[in-house]
């Protein structure tokens, strides 16, 4: 039992990186963004600050959630705003993809200060940590309880792997970024692919709501089955695998366009 349980975790735990290191490229690059018109100093100041808040900012989103998690109106709520999330993104890389083909650019806007800057950052990570941390619990929810003490109303086992995967995450945006940019220029169905994935465990959260004893109109027995995980796991893996070939014809397509 405890073999199965450190591989439940540790596949959590694996997902959870590969989650967060798609995002957090994502993130990086919307902060970058954010903090170009600033001098070269000022700019790596911003997001020294940015950055320096998202810790805590996790940290602090994570307690709350933890005290929260097991009321069944709180999961519905995180699952529709995981779903909505992700069918937004989708929509909006739809809608942007649709302007540039037609030729359109972005307006400039206005260019904000330091410190403006450095508050937008921060409303920005708190928007990735509790994005982050929403899929991370939906993921982590239905693992098997552990021995550990219970933070919250979330078992300590996944309190720990929650936080590890969002500390993890931090981690990844401060000094891998730039590889995982480069990682999704060169593949950019995994950004989609990822956005799917946060969709795809909004509806794992959505199984676990519908189980929960208050409604009981699934199952307990089936959101917690090895049936469900498998499902589940294996649907993820083929999103992620169509993210990748998906963004290689995309490159054959970009390439064959160039050349004719």
């Amino acid at each position: 039992m405890e073999l199965q349980l450190l591989f439940e975790y540790g596949w959590v735990l694996l997902v959870l990186v590969l989650l967060e290191g798609i995002l957090a490229a994502d993130n990086a690059l919307v902060l970058a963004v954010m903090v170009k018109h600033l001098p070269e100093e000022k700019r790596k100041k911003a997001l020294f600050y940015g950055l320096a808040g998202a810790f805590i900012l996790r940290t602090g989103s994570l307690f709350i959630i933890s005290f929260l998690i097991d009321v069944w109106q709180v999961q519905a709520i995180g699952a529709a705003y995981l779903i909505f999330i992700s069918i937004n993104h989708l929509w909006k890389q739809k809608v942007k993809r649709k302007k540039l083909d037609e030729g359109a650019e972005e307006p400039e806007g206005k260019k904000s200060g330091f410190w403006m800057t450095v508050f937008k950052v921060e409303l920005a990570d708190m928007a990735f940590a509790v994005d982050s941390i929403l899929a991370a619990v939906a993921l982590a929810v239905s693992l098997p309880e552990t021995p550990l003490p219970v933070i919250g109303s979330l078992d300590g086992g996944k309190f720990l792997v929650v936080l590890a995967g969002g500390m993890i995450g931090i981690i990844i945006m401060r000094f891998a970024a730039n590889k995982f940019v480069d990682l999704l220029k060169r593949k950019p169905g995994l950004e989609t692919a990822a956005f799917i994935i946060v969709g795809w465990v909004g509806v794992k959260l959505v199984v676990t709501v519908l189980a929960h004893p208050s409604l009981h109109v699934l199952s307990h027995d089936f959101a917690h089955s090895v049936l469900w995980k498998a499902i589940f796991y294996s649907v993820l893996v083929l999103i992620a695998v169509g993210g990748w070939f998906l963004s290689s014809s995309e490159e054959a397509e970009e390439s064959s366009t160039q050349h004719s």
